[in-house]
């Protein structure tokens, strides 16, 4: 065992090649973190390479199942007992009623999507801030998990803001006026056994939708 010979001058590499090595380790370690790390795991894609390979989906879709998951797990506030106060209603005075004109500014749109057991998917609106929609969606087949949430333009990774949420139901309507410009809408998950249609319809003052 300690009649191997050692290796001669000429036969260890050089400073010029022990340098080069390093290079080419430290390009190709940089080259899989910007093309493959970031896309799959914060679904940050600088080079294309990613989404053409289907990692930045996978990215996003991790960090759309890390905001569910702190969804489901955040409780929900009770509402506040309200206080009922007396009053005295005067006596109606006939009133003529305005005719109502359906405002040019304002969207509506009418979208369905099916679910299969375990699948998740999201309907947004680019909405500017202060703006305001009314929305009501339905389902067909079971209930789902939803989580009614904006996104601001630009905003921190993972933040998002929850207007509303539940758990194993079978619809919801109401409205609601977005906080910041940013993506708002909705995200659905179906928890059941069967596959779940849900059809949505929104009116509202919002640039484009997000399907």
């Amino acid at each position: 065992m300690f009649n191997t010979p050692l290796p001669t001058v000429n036969e260890l590499p050089s400073t010029r090649q022990l340098v080069r090595s390093t290079v080419i380790a430290l390009l190709t370690a940089v080259g899989l973190l910007v093309t493959v790390v970031m896309p799959a795991e914060y679904a940050v894609d600088p080079t294309g390479v990613g989404r053409a390979l289907g990692l930045t989906q996978m990215g996003e879709l991790k960090i759309t199942l890390a905001q569910e998951a702190l969804a489901d797990t955040t409780p929900s506030q009770p509402a506040a007992p309200e206080r009922q106060v007396a009053q005295v209603q005067p006596a109606a005075k006939p009133v003529t009623q305005p005719v109502m004109t359906p405002d040019p500014a304002l969207k509506t749109n009418q979208m369905t999507v099916t679910l299969k057991p375990g699948e998740g998917t999201e309907i947004k609106l680019e909405m500017l801030k202060n703006k305001t929609v009314s929305y009501e969606w339905t389902t067909a087949g079971g209930p789902v998990n939803y989580d009614t949430h904006g996104e601001p333009y630009n905003g921190e990774k993972g933040y998002f803001h929850s207007y509303t949420k539940g758990k194993q139901v079978n619809g919801d309507k109401g409205e609601f006026t977005a906080i910041f410009d940013g993506t708002h809408g909705w995200f659905w998950r179906n928890r059941s056994n069967n596959d779940v249609t849900i059809s949505l319809k929104t009116t509202g003052d919002y640039l484009s939708v997000k399907q």
